[in-house]
């Protein structure tokens, strides 16, 4: 199984660990590093400086969300960080949440997985250097044309819903996050009955030996998913239809966190020592996944994650 690394850009570790991660990941020989957007840098700016100061590791920028980002700023993005730092860049995109691309942004969430296809369909001539040339519902670009050689980005698309799925069976890859391994064998199988060349990727947190720092980060990542459709059917079906129900009860963040058991952060992270996280990532190649990209837990122990890197490493 191909290993990768998505920088986590946890909240409360400073923001500026995102680079050191991504060198950690470089000099320990793993080939891509995922950069995503939170509240902290631009995506594009941060795989920018990252490409700067590694040697080698591909980039890819995303998931961006498709409802504020258009093709064009998308395909100007990866173009500019594959001139600037002379590396692959790869694009990955995603529906996103209506918290940010509502609250934070002030655009429609509604019709995101037609805003994800119509993105999907105008991009990739962008990043294949051809003008622009598309008319959709949501997404629309007329007469442009990079000037910057074209980046030819690997396109991935992150999906959940069946959907999406669709949409990401006409990408290179689609990209899971944050799933237990039963339901992401059933997300691929539905991949699998639209393309056989799709390669399926997905996003996991990664913690070796960890300790209670390590398991409270991780308890507040995974709380707002609790109430999110479609995961709180995976948790529930996974044994924890109280912590669920606890959840949907609308409890204090703080309050929330700490009830959640070990065993549902287990579910859906690799935790424990290398060889327990080595059976869990076999889990994973089981239910068809063939590349997990370790979201590496950073705390004042494991500082920007670099123990567990280097012991998943190779």
């Amino acid at each position: 199984m191909r290993l990768s690394v998505a920088l986590g850009q946890w909240r409360d570790r400073p923001p500026e660990e995102a680079v050191r991660t991504a060198q950690i990941a470089d000099q320990h020989g793993y080939p891509e590093v995922w950069v995503g957007e939170r509240d902290t840098y631009d995506a594009f700016a941060l795989a920018t400086a990252i490409g700067l100061r590694t040697s080698q590791i591909t980039l890819t920028a995303g998931p961006l969300a498709v409802g504020v980002r258009d093709p064009v700023t998308i395909a100007m993005g990866a173009a500019s960080v594959a001139e600037l730092t002379g590396r692959r860049v790869g694009v990955a995109l995603g529906a996103s949440w209506p918290l940010v691309v509502e609250d934070w942004h002030g655009r429609s969430h509604a019709g995101a997985v037609t805003a994800l296809r119509e993105s999907a369909e105008a991009l990739r001539p962008l990043l294949a250097g051809q003008a622009s040339g598309y008319a959709g519902t949501r997404v629309a670009s007329r007469g442009f044309r990079l000037r910057l050689p074209a980046p030819r980005s690997e396109l991935t698309v992150a999906a959940f819903g069946p959907e999406a799925v669709r949409v990401a069976a006409e990408a290179d890859r689609m990209v899971l996050n944050l799933l237990t391994p039963g339901l992401a064998a059933r997300i691929i199988t539905d991949l699998r009955l639209l393309s056989r060349t799709t390669r399926a990727a997905a996003w996991v947190t990664a913690a070796v030996d960890p300790d209670e720092a390590a398991l409270g980060q991780l308890r507040r990542a995974v709380a707002p998913f609790l109430t999110a459709p479609g995961y709180r059917e995976m948790f529930t079906e996974a044994g924890f239809a109280d912590v669920v129900a606890y959840a949907a009860a609308g409890p204090a963040p703080d309050a929330l966190a700490g009830a959640i058991p070990e065993a549902l952060l287990a579910s859906v992270a690799l935790l424990g020592d290398s060889v327990e996280i080595m059976d869990r990532l076999d889990a994973y190649a089981e239910a068809g996944v063939d590349e997990v990209a370790l979201v590496p837990v950073s705390t004042d122990s494991d500082p920007c994650g670099e123990a567990t890197l280097k012991a998943l490493a190779g």
